[in-house]
C-alpha cells in the first residue's frame, strides 16, 4: 500500500519538512481534494448544513448522531468541555482541572482562559501514568480531568480498562480522554454502551492527523447525549466551516488513504527508532505519528541545525521530565528518511 499515494511536490510557498506539529505530510486524501475543488462560490457564501457530516462521523464510530458534537478542531472541544464543566457553581472556590505533566498545552491554556486552575500530576520517571496520584489530586473543586491516549509528547498508550476505572473514580468530575492519535492504535473508548455506563466520560477526536485535515479545523466530541448537552450550549452555531463540512464525509469514507498513512507512520517509527538506537539516543515506544528523542544538553542546537537543513522538529526541553528531548513527527516515510540522514549528519558532526 505504501506506493499508492505520494507527498505533494514542494512548491515555492512550502518551507521544508514540517515535523514539529504532527501533521500529515502527504496532505488530505485525493478524493477530499477533488471535493474541495468542486465547491462553488455559493458554498462559500452560505452557512453549511451539518447533517451529512454529523451522520458520517456517527457512522464511522458506530454511534448515533446525538452522541456527536462537531467542533472547530479538537481545540474547540477542549475549550467547550472546560467551559461547560466550570459553569457548575454549586461548589465553592475556583473551579479546577486535573492533568498530567508533560502534556498537550491546550488543557492549561483553556483552563486558565476560563478562570480555572490546572492541577498537574508529574508522570513517572519513564513517563508512566501514576493513576493513584491522579486520583489523589481530585478534590471537591475538580470539575474535569484531562488525559491523552496515546499520550503527547511520548506516544505511550494507556489501557482502556485503566481509563474506564479512572472515569469511575473521579466522578462526578468529567474525564476528558483526548484520542487525537487513536487512529494509529485502532483502540477507542467511543462505544454507545460504555458512554451510557460512564456518563462523566468525554472523548475527543481530531481529523487533523491521519486524515490530513489540520488546515480545515475539524474535530468532534463524543459522549452520552445528556452529557453533551451542556457542551452544545457552549459551541457557537456554524463553528465548523463549509469546507470542513464537505470534506469530512469523504475523508471518513476513504479508509484506504487513512490506512496508508497509518502504515507510513508505523514504518517511520521503526526507521527513526533504529537510527536513534545506532546513534545511542534514548527513545520511548510510541504508538502515534511522532517520537520523543532525548538528545541531551545540545537539544536546542540540534533543532537549529536540522532547521538549517529545512527540517523542522519540536524542542520539548522546557517540559517537565523532558530535559534534552525533542519530538519528531514520524509520518511520511520519505520525510523520515530525510530526517534520519540529517540527524546522523548533525549528531555525528556535533560529536566530533
Amino acid at each position: 500500500m505504501s506506493g499508492e499515494y505520494k507527498k505533494p511536490s514542494t512548491g515555492p510557498d512550502q518551507d521544508g519538512v514540517r515535523l514539529h506539529l504532527n501533521e500529515n505530510g502527504a496532505g488530505c486524501s485525493p478524493r477530499v481534494l477533488a471535493v474541495l475543488r468542486a465547491l462553488t462560490a455559493r458554498d462559500a457564501a452560505v452557512y453549511p448544513d451539518y447533517d451529512l457530516a454529523q451522520q458520517a462521523v456517527a457512522r464511522a464510530f458506530n454511534v448515533t448522531t446525538d452522541h456527536v458534537l462537531l467542533t472547530n478542531g479538537l481545540d474547540e472541544g477542549i475549550l467547550a468541555a472546560a467551559a461547560a464543566a466550570f459553569r457548575d457553581r454549586t461548589r465553592p472556590g475556583v473551579p479546577e482541572a486535573v492533568g498530567v505533566a508533560p502534556a498537550f498545552d491546550m488543557y492549561e491554556v483553556c483552563t486558565h482562559a476560563l478562570g480555572g486552575a490546572l492541577i498537574t500530576v508529574p508522570l513517572g520517571p519513564d513517563f508512566e501514568y501514576r493513576w493513584d496520584a491522579i486520583r489523589d489530586a481530585v478534590t471537591t473543586s475538580t470539575r474535569i480531568v484531562f488525559v491523552t491516549n496515546p499520550h503527547n509528547p511520548t506516544g505511550h498508550t494507556l489501557s482502556l480498562e485503566d481509563l474506564q476505572q479512572l472515569a469511575r473514580d473521579v466522578s462526578p468530575a468529567w474525564l476528558f480522554v483526548d484520542e487525537a492519535y487513536a487512529d494509529f492504535t485502532g483502540e477507542t473508548l467511543i462505544d454507545r454502551g460504555l458512554l451510557a455506563d460512564l456518563p462523566n466520560l468525554l472523548v475527543g477526536r481530531t481529523f487533523a492527523k491521519s486524515y490530513g485535515l489540520a488546515g480545515l479545523r475539524a474535530g468532534a466530541m463524543f459522549a452520552d447525549p445528556d452529557t453533551l448537552q451542556p457542551l452544545r450550549q457552549v459551541v457557537p452555531p456554524y463553528s465548523l466551516n463549509a469546507y470542513a463540512t464537505a470534506a469530512l464525509p469523504v475523508a471518513l469514507a476513504d479508509r484506504e488513504y487513512c490506512a496508508w498513512y497509518v502504515d507510513q507512520a508505523r514504518e517511520s517509527r521503526a526507521l527513526l527508532a533504529d537510527t536513534c538506537g545506532r546513534l545511542g539516543l534514548q527513545t520511548w515506544p510510541s504508538a502515534a505519528n511522532f517520537m520523543l528523542v532525548r538528545v541531551g544538553p545540545r537539544a536546542s542546537s540540534i533543532v537549529a541545525a536540522l532547521a538549517a537543513r529545512d527540517i523542522f522538529v519540536r524542542d520539548r526541553s522546557a517540559d517537565p521530565g523532558c530535559e534534552g528531548c525533542i519530538r519528531m513527527t514520524t509520518g511520511i516515510v520519505d520525510d523520515t528518511r530525510r530526517l534520519v540522514a540529517a540527524l546522523e549528519e548533525v549528531w555525528c558532526g556535533a560529536a566530533r
